[in-house]
């Protein structure tokens, strides 16, 4: 079988250099099975329709979070297993065999130069476009060593159309042992990425600057190749909880879940895959609406998280004489690496701000100064201080020069231009936010928790040593309250009968 083990004396230098490649991604054992479970014994290679089905999305509907979907998305959807199966897998009159088998496999899942990746995935939605009879104003050319050169524009329904598709295989990679086949797609509202990348063309940008988007259609292979080994042994869950009223909505997290590439990525995804429903109440570690405004509320449900934390502020900014419609809602955030501190100085050592809604923007680590984080509640029976420093929270610049203030009422946040800073890059945190300080009224906070399990449970840990503290201190010792020569009754009163009378303290 084509299958077998390269240490058979007929196995050709081609196989083992492709066996090699895919010992090295750890993906021997998985491919062998599958490769095993699919082929046709008479021709020892996997039919063509078999492999097109393995790799197909077909849902029977769809459940939007805000937009309305294009009625050209589903029928894009249908093609794109087709497409992947002609873009990466090479076939003869039989089939696949197993030596392009491996390799179509890791043309999806290996590494590859970064320039390639946004280029990968735009051949396979222009080939999907193709096979849809989608109008796409893309041209892809081949030049030397199995390069590609992309020309052509997207209009801002065909960048829609991209980000669904890669969502769309995110989605079916994490939800296809929960969901039966062809089940409901759940598509995100991501209009804010795609103002994204508008605005960044208009600029001279490229626009479509996410690299973590190539994971969605890795995820997507590997997810494939897995589940032709497993049975149909699937249940129904509801998808109601992947959408829901917080800040933090699906669409945005997968869009800030696109600019990391690290554990954290996963971590902020995880509530919204039905599979993971459950981690949605843990990992919301606080909310002002729910556990009330103010720096001691935060600091009460945030202290002694050791993990990555991220903040979202949601604030509507214009003149409180001015009409209502003229007043401007937008959405910033902060991540940061470890938990809050109360210090009266900027400390951390990485963070990213974020510009949310309405429009998507990253603000990455600039490497000029570290005050990525100030965190200062002024701690009880404290002695006066001629110049207190500002109690609440803040992300870059300098004390009293902010980047992002937000004061120790949750009331307000104050934002100020990016010159003030040289923590993170440069960049507008909402649309037309000009030079001049913005000072903008809260609407709501949020705090989500990043750091998985074992930071939740530290923090739980700490919170019960403080609540035995507490309860021991407020223990009352009944012998010594009832006895009066002990009490601070009697020691008043002997006090106003003589006051000059001179005390030694027992020792």
């Amino acid at each position: 079988m084509g299958a077998s083990s390269s240490k058979e004396q007929n196995v050709s230098s081609e196989q083992r250099e492709v066996e090699s490649l895919a010992a090295s991604t750890g993906s021997t054992s998985l491919l062998q099975n599958a490769f095993s479970k699919l082929v046709d014994p008479q021709t020892n290679a996997i039919p063509l329709q078999s492999l097109q089905q393995c790799f197909s999305l077909n849902y029977k509907s769809t459940e939007c979070e805000a937009l309305k979907m294009p009625d050209s998305l589903l029928g894009l959807l249908n093609h794109l297993g087709p497409s992947i199966v002609d873009l990466f897998f090479i076939t003869d009159k039989g089939g696949v065999n197993w030596i392009e088998f491996v390799r179509g496999y890791l043309k999806c899942c290996g590494r590859m130069p970064v320039s390639g990746l946004l280029n990968t995935l735009l051949r396979l939605f222009s080939a999907t476009g193709v096979k849809a009879e989608i109008p796409l104003k893309l041209e892809v050319e081949a030049i030397d060593d199995g390069d590609y050169k992309i020309n052509g524009s997207l209009l801002p329904i065909d960048v829609l159309m991209f980000h669904w598709m890669c969502w769309a295989m995110l989605w079916n990679s994490k939800t296809w042992n929960v969901f039966k086949e062809k089940e409901c797609l759940y598509l995100p509202d991501i209009s804010p990425l795609v103002l994204s990348a508008v605005v960044s063309c208009a600029e001279g940008g490229i626009g479509l600057e996410f690299l973590s988007m190539q994971d969605c259609k890795t995820a997507l292979v590997r997810s494939k190749v897995h589940r032709s080994l497993q049975a149909h042994r699937l249940r129904e869950i509801s998808s109601e909880k992947a959408g829901n009223s917080r800040l933090l909505t699906c669409g945005k997290a997968w869009a800030i879940s696109l600019t990391i590439r690290s554990t954290i990525s996963q971590e902020i995804l995880n509530p919204y895959f039905p599979s993971n429903s459950d981690a949605s109440d843990e990992n919301l570690i606080y909310r002002s609406s729910l556990h009330g405004k103010g720096l001691n509320r935060f600091w009460s449900n945030v202290e002694a998280y050791l993990g990555p934390l991220l903040i979202l502020i949601s604030a509507t900014s214009g003149d409180a004489n001015e009409d209502c419609t003229k007043s401007r809602k937008w959405v910033v955030g902060a991540l940061i690496h470890q938990g809050f501190e109360n210090r009266d100085m900027f400390y951390g050592t990485s963070g990213t701000l974020y510009a949310i809604d309405p429009v998507f923007h990253m603000c990455s680590p600039s490497g000029k100064e570290k005050n990525f984080v100030y965190s200062h509640l002024h701690p009880t029976g404290r002695a006066y201080e001629a110049r207190p420093k500002p109690v609440g929270i803040a992300f870059g610049g300098t004390i009293g020069n902010e980047r992002v203030y937000i004061d120790g009422d949750f009331a307000r946040v104050t934002v100020r231009h990016h010159a003030v800073d040289k923590t993170y890059q440069p960049g507008s945190l909402f649309p037309n936010q000009g030079f001049l300080p913005v000072e903008a009224l809260i609407l709501e906070v949020e705090v989500w928790g990043l750091g998985g399990s074992k930071a939740r449970e530290t923090q739980l840990s700490y919170k019960k040593r403080e609540d035995l503290f507490t309860a021991q201190r407020r223990k009352v010792d009944m012998k010594t309250f009832a006895s009066w020569e002990d009490s601070p009754e009697k020691m008043m009163t002997d006090m106003m009968a003589d006051p000059n009378r001179v005390r030694r303290e027992d020792r």
